[in-house]
């Protein structure tokens, strides 16, 4: 059978899978609750999990943080011929997009990254946190040199007191990135980091798993092997 000339119903509405929490504002997005986010989540918080299987299920939470991370960035529509010389009505992301890790641990996201956008830049950034005094320092920072014209994707697994994510989102304000361009992928957060952020940049827009007031802190150790 062949395909039948159909135009897309223009009250169908391309909705994320992730919520809202009231108590933060839109500012923040959580991915929709399933059974399948919450084993994923036990397992990387289970002690007794292997590096094998602890690398192998983050990747899995990754993939999910980033193709709903893809779905915050804007699109235009668009008309494509199929094989059959029928047109398709549908979507294609802006041009302009780009990735940031912070190091180390936010390098665990890239490959789940590229897994989706195969030619997108990623440019990085590394904090070091000061364990006595928790305070946040950048040492190194390299971006695409346009990355002030780009919607940016920071990349960042774990946002427990906010301190390392402010300083990276300030590196990118100093480089021009606008905060409603910084889209933070973030696969645990806590209520006081997403605060923390939220009070100092209150444009920006985070995504994440879960909120939590307790995190995996051992991710980054685990998934390189560093444990």
């Amino acid at each position: 059978m062949g395909e039948k000339m159909t135009e897309t119903d223009k009250s169908v509405q391309y909705g994320s899978n992730s919520i809202e929490k009231p108590e933060f504002g839109p500012r923040l997005k959580i991915l929709r609750p399933n059974d399948q986010i919450r084993e994923l989540q036990t397992i990387i918080r289970d002690k007794s999990t292997s590096r094998g299987d602890f690398v192998f299920y983050a990747n899995r939470l990754i993939r999910c943080v980033v193709e709903e991370g893809l779905n915050q960035l804007p699109y235009n529509e668009c008309e494509v011929t199929t094989p059959t010389g029928y047109t398709y009505k549908g979507v294609d992301f802006e041009q302009g997009n780009c990735g940031v890790s912070i190091m180390r641990s936010g390098e665990a996201m890239e490959h789940g990254l590229r897994n989706c956008c195969r030619s997108i830049r990623i440019g990085k950034i590394l904090v070091k946190s000061d364990e006595e005094t928790n305070s946040a320092k950048v040492y190194y920072a390299k971006f695409p040199p346009d990355v002030d014209k780009r919607k940016v994707l920071l990349m960042y697994p774990n946002l427990s007191s906010g301190n390392t994510v402010i300083q990276a989102v300030q590196v990118l304000r100093d480089h021009g990135v606008q905060d409603n361009k910084i889209i933070l992928l973030t696969l645990f957060c806590t209520p006081h980091g997403v605060r923390s952020v939220l009070n100092k940049y209150s444009r920006i827009t985070i995504l994440s798993s879960e909120i939590n007031p307790v995190t995996p802190n051992h991710f980054g150790q685990k998934y390189f092997g560093t444990d």
